[in-house]
């Protein structure tokens, strides 16, 4: 069996209890809404219920497909980390496969384990809640039932998705050699990226077809607001793309951003290593691209259809009602999002953390040339502030577009059709800048810390 670490376990735990826990508080959250619906006998309850079960199915979707893609880059950084281990254990007569099912079988018990802890969690924060909500007036004393049938859901899929993201983020194993027993674990280069036929063109394919499907979307939402469902597949499909190629798109997008960091040594020995494995830096950042994405899609989306139902409408105190409406559904997405954006920054932090503790010989040898400890947090610093920078700047582009298709897609019959240029919230912008600056500091500390108390010899000598 190949180890994963108490570092890639405990961050892959972290976030299957995250995703359990947002799924599990989602559907309660539902279930509460639709029992004080029901006792103020509205009218139309059934719809009412389907809509906001579409909306809690819609979230917890977000968020397992956040939480699978950071648990497979997770498990696949580890995996590049422990070539030389893994190659060891062929030598003497283990397959790769027995290796793989081994990652796979130790990511099921992680996902267990993570999304019942996360749904006990999640179902003990609900239940203080609606007591809490309850005493203060602000939900009426009625009848709530947090214990329902549908909660084992959001636990299984969680279950399921970490021990598939395992599975697949495992897949490095069965290109390990015994000969790489004798060397160093490497990433793959970036000639070695590039050269792979059939992920590139799988890529290319899922990013076109999205596009096709949003623009579908944007021009079928004109006449219906059935264009969103176009819209949906689209992003997925586009951004599962953009997932799959970012050992190709991170790249240029990281030189741009390191050319502005500066020409001294460490910034530019951190420039060389961001571009040098790009598998490496994708998966660094393709967690924090999914969280400025998301948030960036929803406050875009917002102010899109404020700005749309301006120019429709003519009565001032509809727009102002409209307005109060789109405010009151952001807050409340924009803590929903956050759940999605939470585990995206923790991926994040953690494969920036392992990659860099895996490279203990490479920081051996550059303190053995002279590097100093003062140098050496300065180039982690560096790579970490421009892998940040560039998946912010990817993010905040990609967030404005989805945004705005989604807008035009799911608003654009309701405001008379027509196309509107995206509203941008810039304060958002700012935001997102500043958090990136305090998330790459923190996601430094402890690495950093670790890697300068290591002395040459010792470093040099770490498989």
């Amino acid at each position: 069996m190949v180890p994963a670490g108490h570092a890639g376990r405990g961050a892959s735990l972290l976030v299957a209890a995250l995703a359990s826990a947002f799924g599990v508080v989602l559907l309660q959250v539902t279930s509460v809404l639709a029992t004080v619906i029901s006792g103020d006998d509205v009218a139309g309850i059934g719809a009412v219920k389907s809509a906001l079960t579409m909306v809690a199915v819609l979230f917890i979707t977000i968020a397992v497909y956040v939480s699978s893609i950071v648990t497979t880059n997770t498990v696949a950084t580890i995996i590049a980390g422990r070539t030389r281990t893994i190659a060891l254990m062929r030598l003497i007569g283990s397959s790769a496969r027995d290796q793989r099912r081994a990652v796979a079988k130790e990511g099921l018990a992680v996902g267990a384990v993570g999304a019942v802890l996360g749904a006990v969690a999640g179902t003990l924060l609900m239940a203080g809640g609606l007591q809490i909500a309850v005493a203060t007036g602000v939900i009426p004393d009625l009848r709530y039932s947090l214990l329902e049938p549908l909660l084992v859901l959001p636990v299984a899929i969680v279950v399921i998705s970490t021990w598939g993201a395992a599975w697949t983020g495992s897949r490095r194993v069965l290109t390990v050699s015994p000969m790489q027993a004798v060397g160093a674990a490497q990433e793959l280069s970036l000639e070695e990226a590039i050269r792979r036929p059939a992920r590139n063109v799988i890529a290319v394919v899922l990013i076109i077809a999205g596009v096709l499907f949003l623009a579908g979307g944007v021009i079928v939402g004109q006449v219906s607001e059935y264009g969103v469902l176009l819209g949906l597949v689209g992003g997925l499909l586009s951004f599962s793309g953009l997932v799959l190629g970012s050992h190709l798109i991170m790249p240029p997008i990281l030189r741009l951003v390191g050319r502005g960091l500066g020409t001294n040594t460490p910034v530019m020995l951190a420039a060389a290593n961001s571009q040098q494995h790009p598998e490496r830096s994708s998966r660094a950042t393709i967690g924090l691209v999914i969280g400025v994405t998301l948030i960036t899609m929803f406050a875009v989306a917002g102010a899109t259809f404020e700005k749309m139902m301006e120019l429709a409408m003519e009565d001032p105190s509809v727009r102002a009602a409209i307005s109060e409406m789109v405010g009151i559904s952001l807050a409340v997405i924009s803590v929903l999002v956050g759940f999605s954006a939470l585990i995206a920054a923790v991926g994040m932090v953690n494969n920036l953390a392992l990659s860099v503790l895996q490279r203990s010989r490479e920081i051996g040898l550059l303190r053995a040339l002279g590097f100093t400890g003062r140098q050496v947090r300065a180039m982690i610093m560096a790579e970490s502030l421009q892998m940040s920078v560039a998946a912010v700047g990817l993010g905040l582009a990609l967030g404005i577009l989805y945004g705005w298709a989604a807008a035009q897609s799911l608003f654009g019959s309701v405001a008379g059709g027509g196309l509107v240029a995206p509203a941008v919230p810039w304060l958002l912008v700012v935001l997102c800048l500043a958090g990136t600056l305090v998330l790459a500091v923190g996601a430094t500390l402890v690495p950093a810390r670790r890697a300068v108390s290591v002395s040459p010899v010792t470093a040099l000598a770490a498989a």
